[in-house]
């Protein structure tokens, strides 16, 4: 979280928010099911600290939230209803120790500049639950998208950081549970789209996953192009097509919930 890049207030991430997070608000909905597991980790806590909150997706699990995000262009498209942001860095929070039951991120730990040292801060201020919701590095190259588009799975992996990694950075007692995701996932990151293939032709839907803003022109046309090709004469269909009708899907997401 802590900044790379500068979009014009506090620390901005790698990625250019203000241009990618304008197709945020259509397609980075949260999904209900998605939320649940993020709920059951957090255990009933009242007071949860979301890290890395953007414009706020999630922040229903919890009854009171108190958000950092550092980007001035996500911490804008915030709705009223939410509480306003704290400009903030997850290596440099503004808290006291212990002052918040739960806290959370989530997909945003592939963003900061030093997650260790992020996880390490949202554990002293956390009393119960630390909760990331995640993209294990090690599966992300099973999705069918590498075939197609190796370059954008490969910015994922390496900006993931290991479970393993997550898990001795925060300390105590850690659990990892993979998330399934449904076919009709409303949060369209990339595998969301595992069974939904022609939804990834639209440049919208992929300007939601930040690992496309990493790769050039040339890797978008050549994947618009073979998966068009394979769609069109049944290639992809005969290599994949029973993802159509799997109603969930257990790839790189995953939850690790820390106890201290």
């Amino acid at each position: 979280m802590k900044a790379r890049t500068h979009d014009g207030g506090g620390a901005a991430a790698a990625v250019d928010y203000g241009t990618i997070g304008s197709g945020w608000a259509g397609s980075r909905r949260p999904d209900e099911r998605v939320a649940k597991f993020v709920a059951d980790a957090l255990g009933g806590a009242r007071s949860v600290l979301n890290v890395g909150a953007g414009a706020g997706s999630y922040e229903n699990v919890a009854d009171a939230v108190t958000a950092v995000e550092p980007s001035a262009s996500m911490r804008a498209r915030r709705p009223p209803r939410l509480t306003r942001a704290v400009d903030a860095v997850a290596e440099d929070l503004p808290f006291a120790d212990g002052e918040f039951d739960a806290a959370m991120t989530l997909f945003s730990l592939h963003q900061w500049s030093d997650a260790a040292a992020g996880l390490r801060e949202i554990r002293r201020v956390t009393r119960g639950p630390v909760v990331v919701l995640t993209c294990d590095p090690a599966t992300v190259r099973d999705f069918w998208l590498y075939d197609y588009a190796p370059e954008v799975l490969d910015t994922e992996a390496d900006r993931f950081p290991p479970v393993d990694e997550i898990a001795a950075a925060l300390g105590g007692s850690c659990a990892v549970d993979a998330v399934p995701v449904p076919l009709d996932c409303t949060d369209d990151f990339n595998e969301a789209y595992y069974g939904r293939p022609e939804m990834l032709l639209d440049p919208a839907a992929r300007q939601a996953c930040s690992a496309w803003s990493f790769v050039d022109d040339g890797v978008r046309e050549r994947f618009d192009r073979a998966l068009r090709h394979d769609l069109t004469s049944g290639t992809w269909d005969e290599r994949f097509g029973d993802l159509r009708t799997r109603p969930t899907y257990e790839g790189s997401l995953v939850i690790v919930r820390a106890m201290p």
